[in-house]
C-alpha cells in the first residue's frame, strides 16, 4: 500500500495552479539536482525547455513559464518573497540572462527558449522536457510530469517495480476508505489518530505540529491577505477581487491588528444567519484572489482549489466553536490529508487528468470529512460527509477563461466550501451505517467519470466556458 503523508496533500506553494505552476517549478529544481549529481552541471552552455499537452494549452495563464524559470533559479516556492517575482522575470526577460540555479550564467530568451507545444504525451497531459548542451558539444535531456497537487514524477517510475521498502513506513497502512474504517474499529480510536499514528512513522510529534503550524499560518494569512486587498487581478480578465469589498461590508468598524486578533474581532462580531454563507464565501474567494496573483497558497489538494479547506476551518473556529485551538486545527488537517489521499490513489488530484472535479471536488470532500470530524462526527459519519461532498461534484469540468485560474475557478471555492458544510450537517444527521454509497465506490466513480471525459474539458481552455468566453468579451 502507497503511503502518502498528509504533508504531500497539504503543501506550501506559490499560485496560481499546483500541477501547472508548482510542480513545473519543483521540476526545474529537480532537474538541476539531477545535473549536479550527474557532474553536468557546470558543463551546461545553453538550455530549452519544451512544455507538452496542457501544461503549453494553459500554460501562459497559469504561469508555467515563469514557474520553470524561478525553479531553474533555484528559487524554493515555500520561501521566495512573492513580492520579487515579477522583477526577477522582468530582468531575466530584458537581460536575456538566466542565473541557473543561482551559480551558472547563461543566455537565456524566454520566448525562445520556452516552447510551447500543443502535442500530448501519452503518459500525461502535464509533460514537460528539459535539454541541456554540453561543453563537449553533446546534449543531455530529462522529462518529467507534473501529476497535480504538486506532484512530479517521471516516467520510468510507472515501468520499475516499485520498492517494498516504499510502503513499508506505515505502521496502519490505508489504501481504502475500508481499510480506514477497519483500524477504526479494531483500535477503537478516531480517523485523525490513525492518521496520527502513521504520521508518527516519519517524523516526530514536534516535527508535525511544526508543520501543520505552517500550513495553518499559510492558510491565514492568504484568508487574511485576499480580506485586506482590493484592485484586479491580473491575466487580462479585468476580474475585480471582490473579497475585500465583501469582507469591508462584513466586518464593520471592528478593529484589529494581526490575523490572529483578526479571528478575535470576527467571533466578537454579530454573525447573522444569512452571514454565515457571506463569511464562509469571503474566505474562500479571499484565498484564492491571493493564489491568482502569484501570492503563496496551501495546495489543498491542489491550488486551484486552494480555498476551501481554510474557508472550512476558519468557519469552525468563527462560527461553530469559539474555543477553537492548534488541537482543532492539527485535528481537521490529519483528516482532510488522510481524504485526500484516499482520492489520490484511487483515482486523480489532476484537473489535466480529470477535471476540476479532481480538485474542488476533492477539496469538498477533505473538508467535508475534517469538519465532520471535529464536529463530533463519527469515523462512518466523517466517510460519508466525504463521499456526500464528491457525489454532488461528479463530472465537475475544468474549462477555465483565457487558461486563468480565476474564472470560474474562484468561485466554485466558494461553492465547494459550502457543500463542505453541507455535507457534514446531512451526515451528521443520518446513521451512516445505512449508506447507500460508500466512499470508495464514489471514488471508483470519479476515475470512471475522468477517463470518460472528453479531453477538450481537462484543464486546456479548449472547452466550455472556455471559449464561450475571451478575453475579448471582457
Amino acid at each position: 500500500m502507497e503511503c502518502i503523508s498528509i504533508f504531500d496533500m497539504l503543501k506550501i506553494g506559490v499560485g496560481p495552479s499546483s500541477s501547472h505552476t508548482l510542480g513545473p517549478w519543483r521540476a526545474g529544481r529537480r532537474w538541476i539536482a539531477e545535473l549536479k549529481k550527474d557532474k553536468q552541471f557546470t558543463s551546461i552552455t545553453s538550455i530549452k525547455i519544451d512544455l507538452y499537452g496542457s501544461l503549453s494549452l494553459t500554460g501562459k495563464g497559469h504561469a508555467t513559464d515563469i514557474a520553470v524559470i524561478l525553479g531553474l533559479c533555484g528559487y524554493d516556492p515555500e520561501t521566495i518573497d512573492v513580492s520579487s517575482i515579477n522583477t526577477i522575470i522582468e530582468n531575466i526577460q530584458n537581460s536575456k540572462q538566466l542565473n541557473l540555479n543561482g551559480e551558472l550564467s547563461l543566455a537565456f530568451d524566454p520566448d525562445k527558449h520556452i516552447v510551447f507545444n500543443k502535442e500530448f504525451k501519452k503518459f500525461h497531459p502535464n509533460a514537460i522536457t528539459f535539454y541541456a548542451t554540453l561543453t563537449n558539444g553533446s546534449f543531455t535531456s530529462s522529462s518529467f510530469y507534473s501529476i497535480g497537487g504538486g506532484f512530479v514524477v517521471k516516467e520510468e517510475r510507472k515501468r520499475k517495480k516499485k520498492k517494498l521498502s516504499e510502503f513499508k513506513k506505515f505502521p496502519l497502512p490505508v489504501q481504502k476508505a475500508t481499510d480506514l474504517l477497519a483500524y477504526c474499529a479494531t483500535h477503537k480510536k478516531k480517523v485523525s489518530e490513525i492518521v496520527l499514528e502513521n504520521e508518527r512513522s516519519l517524523c516526530t510529534d514536534d516535527e508535525i505540529n511544526k508543520r501543520i503550524s505552517e500550513v495553518w499560518n499559510v492558510m491565514l494569512e492568504s484568508m487574511y491577505i485576499g480580506c485586506h486587498t482590493e484592485g484586479t487581478l491580473p491575466g487580462g480578465l479585468n476580474v475585480r477581487r471582490r473579497a475585500f469589498d465583501s469582507h469591508k461590508r462584513l466586518i464593520g468598524t471592528t478593529s484589529y491588528n494581526s490575523p490572529q486578533e483578526w479571528i478575535e474581532a470576527i467571533r466578537d462580531t454579530e454573525v447573522k444567519f444569512r452571514q454565515i454563507l457571506k463569511w464562509v464565501s469571503c474566505f474562500a474567494l479571499a484565498v484564492n484572489e491571493v493564489n491568482a496573483s502569484l501570492g503563496r497558497v496551501v495546495t489543498a489538494p491542489t491550488n486551484g482549489s486552494a480555498g476551501v479547506i481554510p474557508a472550512v476551518m476558519m468557519y469552525y473556529m468563527v462560527i461553530e466553536n469559539h474555543d477553537a485551538n492548534f488541537d482543532d486545527i492539527k485535528q481537521f488537517m490529519l483528516v482532510a490529508g488522510e481524504i485526500g489521499s484516499l482520492f489520490k490513489k484511487g483515482a486523480t488530484i489532476s484537473a489535466a487528468m480529470g477535471g476540476c472535479q479532481a480538485e474542488i471536488g476533492v477539496s469538498s470532500a477533505m473538508a467535508a470529512g475534517a469538519l465532520t470530524e471535529l464536529m463530533g462526527g463519527t469515523p462512518e459519519q466523517v466517510l460519508m460527509a466525504s463521499e456526500i461532498a464528491m457525489e454532488h461534484h461528479l463530472g465537475l469540468t475544468c474549462d477555465p477563461i483565457a487558461g486563468l485560474v480565476q474564472v470560474p475557478c474562484i468561485e466554485r471555492n466558494a461553492m465547494g466550501a459550502i457543500k463542505a458544510i453541507n455535507a457534514c450537517e446531512m451526515a451528521l444527521d443520518t446513521d451512516a451505517a445505512n449508506a447507500k454509497v460508500p466512499l470508495d465506490k464514489v471514488i471508483e466513480t470519479m476515475w470512471e467519470t475522468a477517463q470518460d471525459m472528453n479531453t477538450k474539458y481537462k484543464e486546456t481552455s479548449e472547452g466550455g466556458l472556455a471559449v464561450k468566453v475571451s478575453l475579448s468579451d471582457c
